[in-house]
C-alpha cells in the first residue's frame, strides 16, 4: 500500500503547514507482472474555491509496476480526477471531519 499526502505550505511556511489531501493506493493482488490497483482520495475542505470536505475511489488496471512510481502515481491521479466524488457529511453535534 502506497500512502500520498498533499500538504500546503503557505509562503513557505514550516510552521503554516498543513495536510489539505490524502490518496491510498493499494494493490490489489500481488507482485504480478501487471498489477491492479484500488484508489482512495480524501481532500479537505478548500474555502478559496467553496469546495466541501470529500472523497472518491477508483481504479487503476492492468499496471506494470516496473514502469515506477510516478507513472502509477500519475495514473491513479487521472483516474481519481474523473471518478465521482462524494462531499463528507457533518456530524449532527459540529463535530469537524
Amino acid at each position: 500500500m502506497l500512502m500520498v499526502t498533499i500538504e500546503l505550505l503557505p509562503a513557505g511556511s514550516e510552521s503554516l503547514r498543513r495536510p489539505i489531501a490524502s490518496m491510498c493506493i493499494d494493490n490489489e493482488g500481488g507482485l504480478d507482472d501487471v498489477s491492479d490497483y484500488l484508489v482512495t482520495a480524501m481532500e479537505l475542505a478548500n474555502p478559496l474555491t467553496g469546495t466541501s470536505p470529500g472523497f472518491a475511489n477508483a481504479s487503476v488496471s492492468a499496471h506494470d509496476p516496473r514502469r515506477g512510481i510516478w507513472s502509477l502515481l500519475r495514473k491513479a491521479c487521472e483516474e481519481i480526477d474523473k471518478a465521482g466524488w462524494t462531499a463528507f457529511q457533518a456530524e449532527e453535534d459540529g463535530g469537524q471531519i
